[in-house]
C-alpha cells in the first residue's frame, strides 16, 4: 500500500495559522515559529515578510529620487543621448521637453535599433505613454497596477505636480523576492570592484575591507565591519535606500542597488584627492 504523501509546507503552514492569531504581530511571531520549527525555509519566510511589508510601504520609500534620474532630453539629437543610453544600460528612459518636471514620454532602449537600421527616425513618434503616479501610492497597490496595465516603470509627482522621481516594477518586487539581477547587477564571475569611465567604482556591498583598502588605497579598519556593506550602514545606522549617499573618510558611498533588508552595490567616489589626502588613482 502506497505511503500518505507528505504535506508540503504550505500545508503545514496552514495548520500552524489555525491557531488565528488576532493581529499583525502575532502573524509574524507565527511565521517565525514556523521557521525555527523547520516548517518554512529562509526564503519562504522572507518573501511572506516582504508581501506583509509591501502592503504597508508607499512609492516614495523605493522611488529613484529625482535627482539620480537617468533622462533623456527630446531636443537632443540622438548621437549625443544614444552613447548616454549605452553607458547607463536602462530599458527605459524618461523622456522631457527641457526640464525635469516636463516629462513627455517613456523611450524603450530597443526602439532605437530602428536608428541604426537606417529606417526613418523621430523619438517623438516612439516615445510610450508616460504613467504618472502620487508618492503616497501603496506599492501593493502599483504592483497591481503594473500588471494590469503592462507597464514597467511609473513617474512619481509630489502634492504639487512636480516629478519626485521614479519607480519600476522590479523596484517593488525586490521588496519581495530580493535582489533581482538587472543591467547595473555585476555578473557573477567578475570581479567585487570594477572602475567606470568617470573614475567612479561601482562595488558589491558583500565586498570585504580590506579588498576595498587595496583596490583604493584607503585604510578602513576591519576590526568592526568584515565587508564595505556593514561599514556603510554603520554610518547610516539602518539599510540606506537607492540613491542615497553618505561621505567617510573623504569616499563618497552612494546606493545603487538594495532592497528593505540589505545592501547590494554601492557607487564609490573620491572627493578629496585633488588635496592629496588619497592616493592617486592607478
Amino acid at each position: 500500500m502506497d505511503e500518505p504523501a507528505k504535506p508540503g509546507w504550505l500545508e503545514r503552514l496552514g495548520a500552524l495559522l489555525l491557531r488565528e492569531p488576532e493581529d499583525r504581530s502575532q502573524l509574524i511571531e507565527l511565521l517565525h515559529s514556523a521557521y525555527e520549527r523547520n516548517l518554512l525555509d529562509a526564503d519562504a519566510l522572507s518573501m511572506i515578510e516582504g508581501v506583509m511589508q509591501v502592503s504597508e510601504m508607499q512609492v516614495r520609500e523605493i522611488m529613484i529620487p529625482r535627482s539620480q534620474m537617468d533622462l533623456i532630453d527630446i531636443k537632443d539629437p540622438p548621437e549625443k543621448f544614444i552613447p548616454f543610453v549605452i553607458e547607463t544600460a536602462h530599458s527605459r528612459f524618461p523622456v522631457v521637453d527641457g526640464q525635469k518636471d516636463d516629462v513627455i514620454g517613456i523611450l524603450l532602449a530597443k526602439d532605437l535599433l530602428r536608428y541604426y537600421a537606417g529606417e526613418e527616425f523621430n523619438v517623438r513618434d516612439m516615445l510610450r505613454p508616460a504613467i504618472f503616479i502620487p508618492e503616497s501610492k501603496r506599492l501593493n497597490v502599483l504592483l497591481k497596477d503594473f500588471r494590469s496595465n503592462r507597464n514597467h516603470i511609473a513617474i512619481v509627482v509630489d502634492e504639487y505636480g512636480g516629478v519626485a522621481g521614479l519607480v519600476t516594477i522590479e523596484d517593488v518586487l525586490e521588496q519581495i523576492v530580493g535582489e533581482i539581477e538587472d543591467e547595473y547587477d555585476f555578473d557573477e564571475a567578475e570581479d567585487n570592484i570594477i572602475r567606470d569611465r568617470s573614475g567612479r567604482y561601482r562595488v558589491k556591498a558583500l565586498t570585504e575591507i580590506e579588498d576595498l583598502n587595496e583596490a583604493l588605497g584607503t585604510q578602513f579598519s576591519h576590526a568592526d565591519y568584515d565587508t564595505v556593506g556593514g561599514l556603510v550602514i554603520s554610518k547610516f545606522g539602518r539599510v540606506p535606500k537607492r540613491g542615497e549617499q553618505v561621505t567617510i573618510d573623504a569616499l563618497r558611498f552612494q546606493v545603487l542597488r538594495a532592497d528593505s533588508r540589505r545592501l547590494h552595490t554601492l557607487l564609490v567616489e573620491r572627493l578629496a584627492e585633488r588635496e592629496g589626502m588619497l592616493p592617486p588613482l592607478a
